[in-house]
């Protein structure tokens, strides 16, 4: 089960050696439910990443407030544990709360800027852009 974001922070902030880090970030990936072939869709497809990367935002509408409910794969190990923190860090929230998170600032936070590629980089540039133009356009 995908810890929450904050332990996930707290986590990365405890492990100082990068390559545990890395080992981490894939350990997050694995805790993903298995993909089904409705994630594998096309239109789930997030355009800009080197590796295949999907990513599906919809609202749960049963509870009192609209909840965000994201699910996410990648094909690659690394990239799969960037999704997990996305879902770890957008599932839950209202889309006016989502569309208000600057992902790419925990992105920071981490220090990943400085040990992923630039590739990687962009990849996860483009997961926050598209979460952030889809939770935009759920809470209008």
């Amino acid at each position: 089960m995908l810890p929450p974001i904050e332990t996930i922070v707290e986590n990365f902030e405890f492990i100082d050696d990068w390559e545990e880090r890395y080992r981490y970030l894939i350990e997050l990936g694995r805790t993903l439910p298995p993909a089904d072939a409705a994630l594998h869709a096309e239109s789930n497809k997030v355009l800009g990443c080197a590796s295949q990367v999907w990513i599906d935002l919809n609202v749960d509408a049963s509870a009192d407030v609209p909840r965000l409910h994201l699910r996410g794969d990648s094909d690659a190990h690394i990239v799969r544990g960037l999704v997990a923190l996305m879902v770890a860090l957008f599932d839950g929230k209202t889309p006016r709360e989502a569309a208000d998170t600057d992902a790419f600032a925990l992105y920071t936070k981490l220090g990943l800027g400085e040990h992923l590629t630039p590739q990687r980089s962009n990849g996860v540039r483009a997961m926050a852009d598209r979460i952030h133009r889809d939770a935009v356009r759920l809470a209008a």
